[in-house]
C-alpha cells in the first residue's frame, strides 16, 4: 500500500530516511521526470557530500535560455509564455551546463537534448551510449535504489497512469530484482495536468511506494515547440512520403523531417492531386523510381497505416486526424494470422475494431496543442493508443515475435541523421572528436528491424547540405570518423534531391546511388575520393540530371505550392503568432548574413543606410519601437533591414 504525501519536503524526509546514504536514483526520459522531487532532491544532497548522488536518466528536457542581442530580446517573452514563468528548470542541468555540479553528484546520461552539453566536459564524461532496449538493464547494473516518475491519476478515480512513460521503469524494476538486489524504492509524482492513458499504461496496483500529489498552481508541462520548415525539408517529407505503402507500418523521429513527412503523408491522402502534382514539380520520374515501385506507392490510404514508434508526438496526432492512421492491431497472433491470410470472418473484424489499438507508443512528447489533444480524446479513441514498454516497441526479440511479426507488415523505420558516407554509414548521434550531440536512442534497434522484418525498410533522412560559419558543407561524405550505424546496415537514404536506395547494394553502386542525391557543388569531389579509394570505375561520367540538385532548381519547383500555402513553414501548426513568425524569418536570414566578419560589417553598413520600411508590430513585439542609446538603435536598423529583406517578412 502506497504512503500519501502533499508535501514535497515530508515525502522527501520519509523517502531519505529509508535509503542508504549513496542515493542511485532513476528517472525517466523527458516528460516523465518530475521537476520539482528532483529539483527538492538536489536540493538536499548539493552541499552535502556524505550523501552521493547518482543520478541515471537520459533527455532532461531544459527550455532555451534567452541570451543576449536581438535573439535574447525575440525568447524571452516567447519562452516565458509557452514554458510558463514558473516552470521549474532542473537544477543539476542548469550547473551541468557550467560544469558546476559537485565532486560527489554525477549525472549519467544516455539520451541528451540534441547540441546542448556539447561544451559540457561533465556531460560528455558521464554519457553512457546504450540502445534505448539495453537502458534499463544498464540501470540495473547500476544498483538503483530508487526511482522517481511522473504520473497521471484517472479523472475522478484513484488509479495511476504511466501516461508518457511507459517504457523503462517496470523493466527496470524487473531487471534489478532479477540480479538479485533489493527492489527500488518507487516513488510518484502525480501531475494532473499529465493527459490520462490507461489500457497498458495504467500502472498496476501497489507498484509504487510513495505517491505525492503536490498542492498548485501546477507548472505547465514541457512542451516542444513545432519548429519551421524550409522547401529543402518538404522535399525530403514528400520523397519519403511516397516509400510507405498502404496498410503498412509507420515509425517516425521527431524533427522538423518528421514533421514534413507526416505532412506530406496527410497530403497524399487528403488532396492526392496536389500531392503528386509537387512530387512531378520535384521529380517527374518518381513514380517509376526503383524504391517506390517496389516499396511504397502515391495512392490515398485506403486501408491506412498503424503507428509504432518509440516516441509519439505533434505528427502521430495529425495523422490520426486525417485517418492515415486507422490500421488495428491485436495482441492475438491467430487473429492476426487470419487478418493477414485474408481468412478472418464478420467475428474477428467486430472484434478488431472492438479491442484492436492503432498507436502504439513507449513515451510521448509534443507541443501544448498535443498533450490538449490528448487529454480531449473520446474514449473509443484512446483506447486505440497503447502505451507499452520499450521493448515492446524497439525490437522483435525477447517477447511474441511471431506476433509483432504479423502486426508490423510492410514496416517503414524514418529516422533523421546528421551525415552519411558514400559507403552508407549513417552518423546520428555524435562528432567525430567523440563529443555527444544527443544520443543512438532507438534509431539502430530499428535500422536492425527493418533487416530482420522480410518486407521492411529503414529510411534514414538528412539535408544535403548545412550552412556553418558562413559556408555550405555538403552533408554526404566520403568518410567520417564517427559512424551510428555501420555501413553494413545501409537500406535507404533520402534527402531533398532524391532517394538512395542502397540495400544489399555493392560499394560502387552505393556510391552512385549516394552521388546521385549529393547537392551538385560537392558531387565532383565525392566521386574522385571513390576513384582515388579504387570504389569507382575509370571513366565515369555523372548523367546530366544530376547537375538538377541545385538549391535554385528546388527552391523554384517548389515555389509555386510555397506561395499557395500547400507546402506551409509549420506544417504541424505554430506556437510563435503571426508577428513571431515573421520575426522568426528575419532574424534567421541576419544570422546568416551576419556568420562572417565580413558579412557582418557589411550588413551593419547597409541598415544604417535610410530605410523606409517600418513593422510597428515586429519592433513592438521585440521592445525596440523607441530604442535607447546606440546599441538598441543599431539593433532596431538591423531588424527593419532584415524584416524588409527577408523573404516572407512583409506584415
Amino acid at each position: 500500500m502506497a504512503i500519501h504525501f502533499t508535501d514535497l519536503d515530508a515525502a522527501l524526509d520519509h523517502v531519505l530516511a529509508r535509503l542508504p546514504q549513496e542515493l542511485r536514483v532513476g528517472a525517466p526520459l523527458g516528460l516523465g521526470k518530475p521537476h520539482r522531487l528532483l529539483n527538492a532532491l538536489y536540493a538536499r544532497v548539493e552541499r552535502d557530500p556524505a550523501r552521493p548522488l547518482r543520478l541515471y536518466t537520459a533527455l532532461s528536457l531544459d527550455p532555451p535560455s534567452a541570451g543576449g542581442g536581438l535573439q535574447g530580446r525575440f525568447l524571452r517573452p516567447f519562452v516565458e509564455r509557452h514554458f510558463g514563468a514558473d516552470f521549474p528548470r532542473l537544477a543539476y542541468v542548469e550547473a551541468m551546463k557550467r560544469d558546476a555540479l559537485p565532486a560527489h553528484v554525477v549525472v549519467e546520461e544516455f539520451y541528451v537534448q540534441s547540441g546542448a552539453l556539447l561544451g559540457s566536459s561533465q556531460a560528455q564524461r558521464h554519457y553512457a551510449s546504450l540502445n534505448y532496449t539495453h537502458a534499463a538493464a544498464a540501470v540495473a547494473a547500476r544498483g538503483v535504489n530508487l526511482i522517481v516518475q511522473k504520473v497521471a491519476r484517472e479523472p475522478g478515480g484513484s488509479a495511476l497512469s504511466f501516461s508518457c512513460n511507459n517504457d523503462l521503469t517496470q523493466d527496470t524494476v524487473e531487471a534489478t530484482v532479477a540480479r538479485g538486489l533489493p527492489r527500488p524504492l518507487l516513488v510518484a509524482e502525480v501531475d494532473p495536468q499529465l493527459p490520462w492513458l490507461g489500457g497498458s499504461a495504467r500502472v498496476p496496483t501497489g507498484f509504487f511506494d510513495v505517491e505525492i500529489d503536490p498542492p498548485g498552481p501546477h507548472p505547465r508541462l514541457f512542451g516542444l515547440p513545432r519548429q519551421p520548415g524550409g522547401g529543402a525539408d518538404h522535399a525530403i517529407g514528400l520523397y519519403a512520403s511516397a516509400l510507405v505503402r498502404d496498410g503498412g507500418t509507420l515509425q517516425i523521429g521527431i524533427g522538423a523531417l518528421a514533421d514534413a513527412l507526416c505532412h506530406a503523408l496527410v497530403l497524399r491522402h487528403t488532396d492526392n492531386a496536389r500531392y503528386r502534382a509537387v512530387l512531378a514539380a520535384l521529380d517527374p520520374e518518381l513514380e517509376r523510381h526503383p524504391a517506390v515501385l517496389a516499396s511504397g506507392g502515391l495512392a490515398p490510404f485506403a486501408t491506412g497505416l498503424y503507428g509504432c514508434s518509440e516516441m509519439l508526438n505533434e505528427g502521430f496526432k495529425r495523422l490520426v486526424e486525417t485517418g492515415v492512421i486507422r490500421r488495428r492491431v491485436v495482441d492475438d497472433a491467430a487473429l492476426m494470422q487470419r487478418l493477414a491470410d485474408a481468412t478472418a470472418d464478420a467475428a474477428d473484424h467486430a472484434r478488431l475494431e472492438r479491442e484492436g489499438e492503432y498507436l502504439h507508443g513507449a513515451f510521448f512528447l509534443g507541443s501544448h496543442a498535443f498533450y490538449d489533444w490528448l487529454r480531449g480524446l473520446p474514449d473509443d479513441q484512446r483506447r486505440a493508443i497503447g502505451m507499452r514498454r520499450i521493448r515492446e516497441v524497439n525490437q522483435l526479440y525477447g517477447g511474441d515475435e511471431a506476433l509483432e511479426r504479423l502486426q508490423r507488415r510492410h514496416a517503414r523505420f524514418f529516422n533523421s541523421c546528421m551525415m552519411a558516407t558514400a559507403l552508407g554509414a549513417a552518423v546520428s548521434d555524435a562528432l567525430e572528436d567523440g563529443r555527444v550531440v544527443s544520443g543512438v536512442g532507438g534509431q539502430y534497434n530499428f535500422v536492425a528491424m527493418a533487416h530482420a522484418l522480410p518486407d521492411a525498410r529503414s529510411v534514414l533522412m538528412l539535408r544535403a547540405v548545412r550552412e556553418a560559419g558562413g559556408r555550405a558543407e555538403s552533408n554526404l561524405r566520403w568518410n567520417y570518423g564517427h559512424a551510428t550505424i555501420p555501413r553494413h546496415l545501409r537500406d535507404v537514404y533520402v534527402d531533398e534531391y532524391g532517394i538512395a536506395d542502397l540495400r544489399h547494394a555493392s560499394d560502387e553502386d552505393c556510391v552512385l546511388a549516394m552521388a546521385g542525391i549529393a547537392d551538385a557543388r560537392f558531387r565532383d569531389g565525392l566521386l574522385q575520393a571513390a576513384r582515388g579509394a579504387g570504389k569507382l570505375r575509370a571513366g565515369f561520367v555523372p548523367p546530366p540530371r544530376w547537375d538538377r540538385n541545385t538549391p535554385q532548381r528546388l527552391a523554384g519547383a517548389l515555389a509555386p505550392f510555397r506561395a499557395d500555402g500547400t507546402l506551409p513553414d509549420y506544417p504541424l501548426g505554430s506556437d510563435f503568432t503571426p508577428v513571431e513568425q515573421r520575426l522568426v524569418r528575419a532574424l534567421a536570414w541576419l544570422q546568416a548574413r551576419t556568420a562572417t566578419r565580413r558579412g557582418k560589417v557589411r550588413t551593419v553598413l547597409e541598415a544604417l543606410r535610410p530605410n523606409a520600411h517600418h513593422d510597428a508590430e515586429a519592433l513592438q513585439r521585440m521592445a525596440l519601437a523607441a530604442p535607447h542609446g546606440p546599441g538598441e538603435r543599431v539593433q532596431a536598423r538591423l531588424l527593419r533591414l532584415a524584416l524588409a529583406r527577408a523573404p516572407g517578412t512583409r506584415a
